[in-house]
């Protein structure tokens, strides 16, 4: 497997596919998932010529799991890393739902500054500030995030089935269209990482705050999000993104999912590479 090895002596698992002379693309999964759930985007774009990168974040997948550093900061220096390794400059990056935070804090506190980055795109994506406060009213309550808490400590396979069998791609909508294979996969993914890793990771997106990532973010950055989305809702989120972003385009779709990705992969992969070109 590739890997490389973080300040912290982390090791990272990557794909890095297409000519190595070509624009990167590096794609940024969200929790509790793993590089995998970008399959199809990872396809689309090498066959359009772009060299795609994908990423396992610490505790995910086939990377490290590792007890500690299950943190925004960590999350984003561990991409940084791969960037460093892989020399990747012009870079556009894509990130899902937790993933759309690490790439906010990557571009803020490294990307940009090192000057690496094109263009960014957050999708499904926890900015600003998923969690209900005094100063972010809009936000979803502690309960629900001790309840994900809870769920998994108790039985973290079952769990790990309910949420993409349910709210996560909006089968559990009245006359969806359920596909056994996509929770399957979802549960596949979810069950290769560490459960401390993502006990640990249910507090680094719900808890942390990117006001200032999303204001510091100076590169054209697509902010796209579901209108459904039963897990990030799109007015604790995108709606306010948008506003702290200096150079942000949103675009929404109605009744799509935090899944989109995946169930909509074809009309998410035409705008994203129409972002890309433009």
């Amino acid at each position: 497997m590739d890997t490389i090895t973080t300040q912290d002596g982390t090791r990272i698992f990557f794909k890095d596919w297409g000519p190595k002379g070509a624009q990167p693309i590096m794609f940024h999964h969200g929790w509790p998932l793993s590089a995998d759930d970008w399959d199809a985007q990872m396809l689309f774009f090498l066959s359009k010529g772009y060299r795609v990168i994908a990423h396992d974040r610490r505790g995910h997948g086939r990377s490290e799991q590792v007890p500690e550093g299950h943190d925004m900061d960590h999350y984003a220096a561990d991409a940084f890393a791969v960037v460093e390794a892989l020399d990747l400059k012009n870079a556009v990056h894509i990130g899902h739902s937790t993933g759309g935070g690490e790439v906010a804090r990557y571009v803020a506190k490294h990307g940009e500054p090192a000057g690496r980055v094109a263009k960014a795109i957050l999708v499904s994506a926890v900015p600003p500030l998923m969690l209900k406060t005094a100063a972010n009213p809009e936000g979803l309550p502690m309960d629900v995030f001790d309840g994900f808490r809870a769920g998994l400590a108790a039985n973290r396979a079952q769990f790990f089935r309910d949420v993409p069998a349910g709210p996560f791609y909006g089968f559990n909508r009245e006359g969806a269209t359920v596909h056994e294979g996509v929770i399957q996969n979802w549960w596949r993914q979810g069950m290769m990482g560490s459960a401390k890793a993502h006990y640990d990771g249910i507090k680094a997106f719900s808890e942390t705050d990117q006001t200032e990532d999303l204001k510091a973010i100076g590169v054209p950055t697509l902010v796209l999000h579901g209108e459904d989305d039963q897990i990030v809702p799109i007015a604790d989120a995108a709606l306010k993104s948008i506003k702290l972003l200096r150079n942000g385009t949103l675009k929404t779709y109605p009744g799509f999912s935090h899944g989109m990705l995946t169930l909509n992969a074809d009309r998410l992969n035409t705008d994203m590479l129409a972002f890309i070109q433009g």
